[in-house]
């Protein structure tokens, strides 16, 4: 029997494009894809705001609080990616077909020494800061497209 993924839905989800104070971008390589490096991303917890789930998602996957950002901006309309073939009915328990999600622009206001991959539950083996160019070269090619669109709707924002 197959399953016509084109019927699943998008899982809700929220992404964070944190920025130090010369416009370059935080990005993580993940454990367990070696090579894939990604901006702090995450679901949205029944009944959370966006902009909340952004927050805690920081918190949960780079150790960075609330209190030590600013939120500078947000994408103007959800993005939406479809995963690749080989993922479809393997990841989140085969509920979703991809992902949409709202994106935030955060200024780091603390310390760059707030930020800590080591937590609870990492995603990240390293990390560092990034030009958008970089940025999207460097991300799988299933979500290039939203990376290319988040670079051209927060360029202002950049270096």
């Amino acid at each position: 029997m197959s399953t016509d993924f084109s019927t699943l839905p998008y899982r809700p989800c929220v992404g964070v494009m944190l920025l130090n104070d010369k416009g370059q971008i935080f990005v993580g390589e993940r454990i367990d894809t070696p090579g894939a490096w990604q901006m702090p991303q995450g679901g949205i917890d029944p009944g959370e705001m966006p902009q909340e789930a952004a927050l805690r998602e920081l918190w949960e996957e780079i150790g960075v609080t609330a209190d030590q950002v600013d939120v500078v901006a947000q994408t103007s309309d959800w993005l939406t990616y479809d995963l690749p073939d080989h993922l479809l009915g393997k990841v989140w328990k085969g509920k979703y077909r991809g992902q949409k999600q709202l994106w935030f622009v955060l200024r780091l206001t603390g310390p760059e020494t707030a930020i800590n991959i080591e937590t609870d539950h990492p995603e990240f083996g390293q990390w560092k800061w990034s030009t958008s160019a970089e940025l999207v070269s460097e991300i799988v090619s299933f979500k290039r497209d939203i990376y290319e669109a988040l670079v051209a709707e927060f360029s202002s924002h950049l270096a």
